[in-house]
Parts: C-alpha cells; structure tokens; sequence
C-alpha cells in the first residue's frame, strides 16, 4: 500500500486526472457483463446451452470491442473511432440482444429492453472519448427508441413502452453526456498544463533576450569606439606622428570601463544584489503561472554584499528547480536576520518524481559549505522545501 501511495503522489495532477477518467470508463464497461446478466436473470426462461454461450460470448465481444475504442481514442484524440472495432461492437451488440429473447420469458419482458440500454449504454461510452456530444445524443435516443420499439413488440402496452423508452433514453444521454464532460476537462486541464510550459519558456526566453539587449546596449558603442581608435593609432604609428599613446591610453580606459559594465550587467542578469533577485524571481515565477509570496525584502537591503551574493545563489538555484521540476501553483521565499547570519527559506508545492535533489542544489550545498554557510532540502507531501543559512562574515 505504501508503494501505491507514494506512485500516485509522483504522478502530476493532470496525470491523476488522466488516470481518473480512463478507469472509470474502464470499470464502467467491465460492469456491463455481469449487469447484463442480472437484467436477464430477472426473467430467466432456462434456455438450452447454446444460448447462454451465445448471450456469454456475445456480451464479452462487446465489451471488449468498448474497450478497444476508448483505449485507442485515449491514444489518439484527434482521430476517428476504429471502424472494425465500432463494427464488432455493434455486430456483438445486436448478437447480445438476439440472444437474450430466448433466454427470457415468453410474453412482455421487462429484461430485454434494458439488455438493449445496456449494450447502447457500453457503445456510447466507448465512442464518447472522440464523438462530440450531439451525435452522442443521437445515439442514447436510437437506443431508447430501439428500446421502446422491442418492448411493444414484446407485447406491453404503447403507454408502457413509451416509458420504458423515455426512460432509457434519458438514462443513455445523462450517462453519456457526463462521461464526455469528463474527457472535456481532462483537455482542459492538458491543455492549461502545456500553456504553462510554454510560459515557463516565455519566460526564461524574455530574461535571456534582456540581458541579450543589454549587453548590447553596453558593449556596442564601446567596441565601436575600440575598433575605432585602434584603427587611428595604428595609422599615427605607421606615418610616424605624436598622439598614438594618447590613443592607446584612451583605448586602455574605453576597455577599463567597457570591463566595469559588463560586470555591472552581469551582476543585474545573475542577481548578486539579493534584493534584485528576489524582485526577478517574483517576475519569472508570476509569468510562468506561479503564485508568488515574497517576505523580508526590506532586511535583504541591509545585509552585506557578501551575504546577499551567496543567497542570490540559492534563489536563483530556487527559481530554476521550481520552472524545471514541479508543477507548482504557490511559491513562498521568505528571509529571516539575525546578529549572526541570515535564514533563506523557499517553499513550493507540486513536486513531481523529478523533484528530488539534483546536481544543481548538491553543487550549491558545496558553495555554502565553504563559505560556512549550509543548505537543507526535503520534501514535506507534495511540498519542497530549501532552506539556506549564511554567517554576516561569509566571503565569496
């Protein structure tokens, strides 16, 4: 049992959800041989041999004719219900139902037209995976019209067989149509679950594409200027006049500075100041679809450089491991201070299989270590937990 439960709190929710609806249309047709029979025990006439194998044999055709359709259609969503497979379904079907005439009373029976519901009720669900909902429809009133139709003819009264007819009807469109509704979330949720992906992309594509322009927008003018003067200096050299150590001088500064802003970049895109990379991780995790709360950005202000460069490290590693291993709809970073340190906790739910300590926070562990601090990773349920502890005097 222990296994059980930690497979199923490895599976992500739309996995559960996909699990869910392919089992209960499974269980659901499994029930159809044994409903059968009861419906047909009900009015049990003792037939011959051949007839109960027929009606036996007949039903478990059917059944797993159902079966093969929902299964492929769970496959492939997009494509059409397996022609041979709809065709068994319903050859065994009218089979099933021929056979239990004689394996009923002589006179009305009441077992026969919901033998018919049954069968109608088995093809209706194996089809509702791909069929929309009105041919669906369609088919749960021929079913209850075939129904009432069989039941006249089996002598009741018209009143009686319009009944009869109604009711199965309206049972086959309930059954049918919340089965369908059923399929229809779990493409929502599918689809909601690829969208957060594609924003998760979005997201880290819009922060690469930043510090692309960035960088751009530092190192353009610089290295045009560089080219430039190298160009002149070079030229003064060769015709032998004053001003190439001027030059030269002013490329050592260009290149000086160009040097202190790409660091300067760098530091914004990496996030060494603690404060800009709590506010960078709010903007990622709120547009890859995460719910973020953000505590104690006002005591990230006052650490040291030092110590808000190694905490800079575990939000970052945070971030990266909560948009590549979890599914996660909340997200809580909250920093602590204290006279001898500073206690970094970061919390989300929607861990996956994958979600377990990885190469990325065991490297991170060994930075901490050799500056003093340490670093704890757990999973409490469905919840990851990281927690880093960083000593004031830390130096990186």
């Amino acid at each position: 049992m222990p296994t059980v439960a930690r497979w199923w709190s490895s599976r992500t929710d739309p996995q559960r959800i996909d699990l869910y609806t392919r089992w209960s249309y499974y269980s659901t047709l499994v029930l159809l041989p044994p409903l059968l029979l009861l419906a047909v025990a009900a009015d049990w006439a003792g037939p011959g041999r051949w007839v109960v194998l027929l009606l036996g044999a007949a039903t478990l055709a059917t059944t797993g004719a159902c079966l093969w359709l929902t299964h492929r259609g769970f496959a492939d969503r997009t494509a059409r219900p397996d022609p041979t497979a709809l065709t068994v379904a319903v050859v065994a079907g009218a089979v099933t139902v021929g056979a239990a005439v004689p394996a009923t009373a002589d006179g009305p029976s009441p077992a026969l037209p919901w033998v018919v519901g049954l069968v109608s009720a088995a093809v209706l669900l194996g089809l509702s995976v791909t069929v929309p909902t009105r041919p669906l429809c369609a088919g749960a009133a021929a079913g209850g019209l075939l129904a009432g139709g069989l039941s006249l003819a089996e002598g009741n009264p018209p009143a009686a067989a319009l009944v009869v007819g109604v009711s199965i009807a309206v049972t086959l469109v309930a059954l049918a149509t919340a089965f369908r509704f059923t399929v229809w979330i779990l493409d929502v949720v599918q689809e909601m679950e690829r969208t957060r992906g594609v924003q998760a992309q979005l997201a880290v594509a819009e922060e690469r594409l930043r510090f692309a322009r960035d960088l751009h927008d530092v190192m353009g003018r610089n290295l045009s200027a560089i080219a430039v003067k190298s160009q002149l200096a070079a030229e003064l050299v060769r015709r032998g006049r004053e001003g190439a150590v001027a030059e030269l001088t002013d490329i050592s500064r260009v290149a000086e500075e160009s040097l202190r802003e790409v660091r300067d970049v760098v530091r914004g895109y990496r996030g060494s100041d603690l404060p800009g990379e709590l506010a960078g991780a709010r903007s990622v995790l709120r547009a890859a679809g995460v719910e973020v709360t953000v505590t104690g950005e006002d005591d990230a202000v006052a650490l040291p450089t030092a110590v808000q460069t190694a905490l800079g490290w575990v939000v970052r590693e945070a971030v990266t491991n909560v948009l590549r291993h979890s599914r996660a709809r909340t997200c809580t970073i909250g920093l602590s201070t204290s006279g001898g340190g500073a206690d970094l906790r970061v919390v989300n739910d929607g861990v996956t299989a994958d979600g377990d300590r990885g190469a990325g926070l065991t490297g991170l562990a060994e930075r901490l270590a050799a500056t003093g601090g340490r670093l704890s990773a757990r999973r409490e349920g469905d919840r990851f937990v990281l927690t880093a502890s960083v000593p004031v005097g830390v130096r990186v």
